[in-house]
């Protein structure tokens, strides 16, 4: 077994700039922006963090934080963010968690970029093949046929099954098919993605053309269940070796304890074990990322095929180091155009349905407004010859 030796300021830097090319901001810098506009306030009182599973805790934890720097997504305006508990000029703490979160994007592709984005930064980091696992849990109308069925299922086949499960079934139906699933007495237990409402089918459907489109791997795992009330609609798992792990899935009542207005939220919580870092205890201060005041480019994309060819294009172009970012929750192209105008780029890449199709993209020089047209097989030389 191979042993990652990567330090921590290394996965400090790795994750920004996955983040960076997949549309995520830091928290840090998102609230170093926003500074002045925030309050600090307690958890909401509707929200008992305590019953919360130590995944949600993470997210909550996050989403505090979040409304705390005085930062709230908007319709047509979502945040993506990413956060970590490990800091520049300290030492790493005995895990590290990463966070990636998409804050009122509600539409199937925030999901896929999530997921690209997590993929990318387990193969950075672990050097490894990640391995993509995922089912859906549905809305509340999902969970609630689930719910009627697993308790038939355990009234059923009570005599038959483990007295662990049989007891928590009383309590808590999918907390006892999660303990079912891990013995040979599962057979036949009821299946979420059997029981999912229109609108859930509907999304899972679209979450998977989405991965199925950008090449991206995965498993459909039934047995992958979200208990409590936390997580609803997409839920996954992705591992590369012992080392790094994450969870992921949206979790939009949670999400409305801190943001009453807020739609859809996905997010994801990544561990990567102590031991699994060399200088685990005497360790030096985790170096600071050097940011740049500006990326060169700019991604614009407008309409479905061009975002799913921007979400395969982001892994070949950060891996080629071409200084670039782009805005994936955004739809408006006059919304993006404004992002880009905050960001200050020396160029647009822009992609439409026409050039995905014709697999090619525009590159607008903003100062001349000068536009030329590549290919997608020539693109990472010509943006390296102008970097």
């Amino acid at each position: 077994m191979s042993t990652l030796t990567i330090e921590p300021s290394d996965v400090l830097r790795r994750a920004h700039a996955v983040g960076t090319y997949y549309g995520f901001e830091s928290l840090a810098s998102a609230a170093h922006k926003n500074r002045g506009n925030g309050t600090k306030a307690a958890y909401p009182e509707s929200l008992a963090v305590d019953t919360l599973d130590p995944q949600a805790r993470e997210v909550a934890s996050f989403l505090k934080q979040v409304r705390d720097a005085g930062l709230s997504p908007s319709t047509g305006r979502p945040l993506f963010l990413w956060h970590t508990n490990i800091a520049a000029g300290r030492q790493a703490p005995k895990q590290i968690v990463i966070q990636f979160h998409a804050l009122g994007a509600d539409r199937a592709i925030a999901d896929a970029v999530l997921i690209r984005a997590i993929r990318s930064l387990a193969t950075d980091i672990t050097k490894l093949d990640s391995r993509l696992r995922l089912n859906s849990m549905g809305d509340r109308e999902t969970r609630g046929r689930l719910a009627r069925e697993l308790a038939s299922f355990f009234r059923k086949r009570g005599n038959t099954l483990p007295a662990e499960c049989t007891d928590c079934a009383k309590k808590d139906v999918f907390a006892a098919a999660e303990l079912l699933i891990a013995t040979p007495e599962c057979d036949g237990l009821p299946s979420s993605t059997d029981h999912l409402s229109e609108a859930s089918r509907k999304h899972f459907e679209s979450v998977l053309e989405y991965l199925e489109s950008t090449e991206t791997p995965y498993e459909l795992a039934p047995q992958l269940l979200s208990r409590g009330g936390t997580w609803n609609e997409t839920c996954f798992e992705v591992t590369a070796g012992e080392r790094f792990s994450a969870w992921g899935s949206r979790y939009n009542d949670l999400a409305k304890h801190f943001f009453k207005s807020i739609p859809s939220s996905v997010g994801a919580v990544i561990r990567i074990t102590a031991d699994a870092l060399t200088g685990s205890k005497k360790s030096p201060a985790i170096a600071p990322v050097k940011e740049k005041s500006a990326p060169r480019f700019v991604f614009v994309h407008i309409g479905d095929e061009a975002k799913r060819e921007s979400i395969k294009m982001a892994d070949s172009l950060r891996k080629a180091r071409i200084p670039m970012t782009q805005v994936l929750g955004v739809e408006s192209l006059t919304e993006q155009m404004r992002v880009a105008d905050e960001l200050n780029p020396r160029y647009l890449v822009i992609m439409g349905r026409k050039e995905a199709l014709e697999r090619s993209v525009i590159l607008r020089e903003r100062a001349t407004h000068t536009e030329t047209f590549i290919p997608f097989d020539t693109l990472v030389d010509r943006l390296r010859a102008v970097a």
